[in-house]
């Protein structure tokens, strides 16, 4: 699993070039179906990471009506919602060539 703590993707949405996206396929479609699933992977990862910790701070009651406020979780949240979003980790690891990709349609000789 990554540590996507250390990522140097940007917080921000940025605007991007079309033509430094597709210059490693060739075709900005096959572009952005790449960097589309490896977020998807990003974000399954982030939150099984995330539920593992919150996991360790639950408190269970078998009265509903008590509520307690977990410091610890709102903690642990907060950390998540500020780290950079996956589509933006995703593309930024595309630009560093850090996913492998491969269309099968392309026979190479």
């Amino acid at each position: 699993m990554m540590d996507y703590k250390k990522s140097k993707a940007p917080i921000t949405t940025v605007t991007r070039d079309l033509d430094k996206l597709d210059a490693p396929t060739g075709n900005i479609y096959e572009t952005v179906i790449i960097v589309a699933k490896r977020a998807n992977q990003i974000s399954v990862e982030m939150k099984q990471e995330l539920n593992r910790k919150l996991e360790e701070f639950a408190y269970y009651t078998d009265n509903l009506e008590e509520v307690f406020e977990n410091r610890e979780q709102i903690e642990i949240s907060k950390f998540y919602e500020r780290l950079p979003k996956s589509n933006l980790i995703a593309l930024q690891e595309f630009f560093d060539e850090e996913i492998y990709y491969r269309n099968p349609n392309i026979i190479k000789a």
